[in-house]
């Protein structure tokens, strides 16, 4: 889940692009099972060969966790990659590019989604609109928003990780995880806002003192006003910030490690760097 204090903007979805002669879908089936975009084929592909070439590189234990994808288009949902689909999925057969059986449904979730939650059968899936109607917009940083997904899914496998999260007392009677991009934090507040940028800019000088003896007098100048933040929020408040910075924060900084190594290491697939939005993987780290 992305976590900004801004709303999510939502784009306007792109016609879609005629699927080339890689099409996994038997043309016989094609008048009455609906297909994914070859774009869309690309983009998955990449990102999934992408956590591949990574392995555990970055984290260790990641190869491990599930990578159960719902991609969401206007109409439809595409599953990919879950060990057991619900019965509300048909299928739509093996697809060789994504190396993954892949089923779909009518659209449940919202188009703009960026989301991982147990949306399908209790496992960690990511939920994932293309990247034309999300904030991502174009290939390249789409592929790593997706890899930002993935490692959600590394710290929901982490052993009790849903039960501690339940005893946060966040949830208040939700059970999807939804809870998470939909809790009441007090985005708008102007004090609470100003206060977050200070601790940011303070906790920055810290990290970066160049003496052992200017850092603890830089730490306790970020110390002062994260107790000044804490006061300004209820206990729920601040234990929610506390919790999505740790989910978030270590996820946001993920993408620019992936980005950072993806363009040093990682040589994109010939179908992923033909298309007409790609960007070179140091350029999107260096966004970030």
């Amino acid at each position: 889940m992305r976590l900004v204090f801004n709303t999510i903007a939502v784009a306007i979805a792109l016609t879609c692009i005629n699927p080339g002669p890689g099409r996994f879908m038997a043309a016989s089936s094609a008048q009455d099972k609906p297909s994914l975009r070859e774009i869309d084929r690309v983009r998955l592909a990449e990102a999934f060969n992408l956590a591949g070439e990574l392995g555990d590189d970055l984290w260790p234990g990641w190869t491990k966790a599930p990578f159960a994808v719902l991609l969401v288009t206007r109409d439809k949902e595409f599953l990919m990659r879950h060990p057991q689909p619900s019965k509300d999925f048909t299928s739509l057969g093996y697809d060789s590019r994504l190396k993954s059986d892949v089923y779909y449904r009518d659209r449940k979730f919202q188009t703009n989604l960026l989301a991982t939650f147990p949306a399908v059968g209790g496992v960690s899936t990511i939920v994932i609109g293309q990247a034309e109607n999300t904030d991502s917009k174009t290939s390249t940083p789409w592929v790593i928003t997706l890899l930002h997904e993935h490692f959600h899914q590394l710290q929901d496998s982490q052993p009790h990780f849903y039960e501690e999260v339940e005893k946060l007392n966040l949830s208040r009677g939700d059970q999807t995880g939804m809870w998470m991009l939909n809790y009441p934090f007090p985005y708008a507040s102007a004090e609470v806002s100003q206060q977050f940028t200070v601790l940011a800019r303070l906790l920055v000088e810290a990290l970066e003192a160049k003496t052992k003896t200017l850092f603890p007098a830089k730490l306790a100048a970020y110390l002062d006003p994260r107790r000044a933040l804490k006061k300004l929020l209820s206990a729920d408040d601040y234990k929610y910030l506390s919790f999505q910075l740790w989910k978030e924060g270590m996820a946001r900084y993920t993408e620019y490690r992936v980005g950072e190594w993806a363009a040093s290491k990682y040589q994109p697939t010939r179908e992923f760097r033909e298309l007409k939005d790609f960007t070179p993987f140091a350029a999107v780290a260096k966004q970030v």
